[in-house]
């Protein structure tokens, strides 16, 4: 059976461990993890179904995002959304299950790594002739990413035939990397530019993604960028900042709580969304000894 990393299950655990949670939260929490462990099931059950996988995730972190954080009587809840990540790791922790569930054959055909993983971005060596170092002073630099499709690679440097005083290294190699936002701003947007650079420097051939829930940007065409593609995944602007610092007080939320859910649902996880995410997923996942059959029945390449 295959196990998927579970960032989200693991991050409301360790809220009830949080000294700083408010006492009246606490049950709040715990219902939070039963509806955690259900929706889990729901997944299981769903079997490659990406209309009702999508489903299950959107109304499950639905329930993270009005019923455990935005009805709390209390403020640290909302207000410690950035540090806590409870909302914005649902799809952190979907998104491998998902892929991996959809394109499970595919997956273990190819022994692929499915979820968050450190993959490899750059290579150097520090050897000096008058000096010397082991492997050539041999270092791996790696970068961390929410989700990527890898593989194990292993690396050894020496000066040596025989690889005495060898230096080794373990890292991942990417074929596909993707950052996941809540909310996509240009800062990041920027930051994800500079990433799908190194990456793509690293792995020609390899592809990066930027998921975000809610565009909080002007959009930037990706074509002059290492990007692929951003794929924005409720179809939808962020709401104005105006209009979330009513969300700071409990009176405030109670006040916005029909107006908040309202907008949630007239803008859920787009399946179609996903659906594209898929597409490219599914190109990787398709090349290799049929790719000469595909360009010749296709006529390109």
């Amino acid at each position: 059976m295959t196990t998927y990393p579970n960032p989200h299950g693991a991050k409301l655990r360790s809220l009830l461990e949080n000294e700083r949670l408010p006492e009246a939260d606490r049950p709040r929490v715990k219902r939070a993890l039963e509806r955690y462990d259900r929706w889990l099931d729901d997944l299981a059950a769903a079997g490659s179904d990406v209309g009702r996988l999508v489903s299950c995730a959107d109304a499950y972190q639905r329930t993270v995002t009005l019923d455990l954080i935005f009805d709390s009587a209390e403020d640290f809840l909302y207000r410690q959304k950035g540090q806590l990540k409870l909302d914005n790791s649902v799809l952190e922790e979907f998104l491998p299950r998902f892929v991996g569930q959809v394109f499970s054959e595919e997956i273990s055909r190819l022994a692929v790594t499915v979820g968050p993983a450190t993959v490899f971005s750059r290579l150097h060596f520090e050897s000096v002739l008058q000096t010397r170092i082991p492997g050539g002073g041999m270092e791996v630099l790696a970068k961390d990413h929410d989700f990527a499709l890898c593989r194990p690679l292993y690396l050894k440097a020496s000066h040596e035939e025989d690889y005495a005083e060898a230096r080794e290294s373990l890292t991942n190699i990417a074929d596909l990397a993707a950052e996941i936002k809540t909310n996509l701003d240009k800062t990041m947007f920027q930051e994800a530019s500079a990433t799908a650079r190194d990456l793509r420097m690293a792995v020609p051939g390899s592809r990066y993604f930027l998921l975000c829930e809610w565009l909080d940007m002007t959009p930037i065409a990706s074509a002059g960028t290492a990007i692929e593609e951003v794929i924005v995944l409720r179809k939808a602007k962020r709401l104005s900042a105006e209009v979330r610092r009513r969300f700071a007080t409990a009176a405030g939320r109670i006040a916005s709580r029909k107006m908040y859910e309202g907008r949630l649902r007239s803008h859920p996880l787009a399946s179609g969304a996903f659906r594209r995410f898929l597409t490219h997923v599914g190109r990787l996942l398709g090349e290799g000894p049929r790719a000469e059959e595909q360009v010749l029945e296709r006529g390109w390449f």
